[in-house]
């Protein structure tokens, strides 16, 4: 193996591990309620589309976006996998398939599924979502759910 062909097979890794690590950034600053790392993974011209909970343009329309909906559902716990992510140069794009439990306030225990639809790209070295769209398969209240041990969060759900 030739030295070109090692550096595009390290680049190709890096870039897929940076990818990973957003998906991975994006549940966890949605269910630890964290503004700053959710700002810190969109470029400036970015999109998050989440029909039926909203949309944000830019890193602070998304943040603001997320501020309102964590009034609404102040417990989340999102679950990604089964990444499918194609890297062409500095731009990629992947789905992704996701699980999410949440407290809303209005409807209690709900459970949310379906895929995320994802654009990258890599800009000045740092890979960041340009767009991300989610596909709703099911989103289902979970009536009587109550955790019977737990985070005391959720007492009184």
């Amino acid at each position: 193996m030739n030295l070109e062909t090692l550096c595009a097979r390290l680049e190709a890794l890096e870039s897929r591990a940076a990818i990973e690590a957003l998906i991975s950034a994006y549940a966890n600053a949605f269910d630890r309620i964290d503004p700053d790392l959710l700002r810190t993974l969109w470029h400036a011209d970015a999109r998050l589309d989440l029909p039926g909970f909203g949309e944000g343009l830019g890193p602070a329309g998304i943040v603001a976006m997320a501020q309102t909906n964590w009034k609404k559902m102040p417990h989340m716990h999102h679950w990604m996998a089964n990444p499918l992510i194609q890297i062409e140069g500095a731009v990629a794009t992947a789905t992704v398939a996701a699980d999410c439990l949440f407290h809303d306030i209005e409807q209690g225990p709900v459970q949310v599924s379906g895929l995320y639809h994802d654009r990258f790209e890599r800009r000045e070295g740092q890979w960041r979502f340009t767009a991300r769209r989610f596909e709703l398969h099911f989103l289902t209240p979970l009536a009587n759910w109550k955790p019977v041990a737990g985070s005391e969060l959720f007492a009184g759900v």
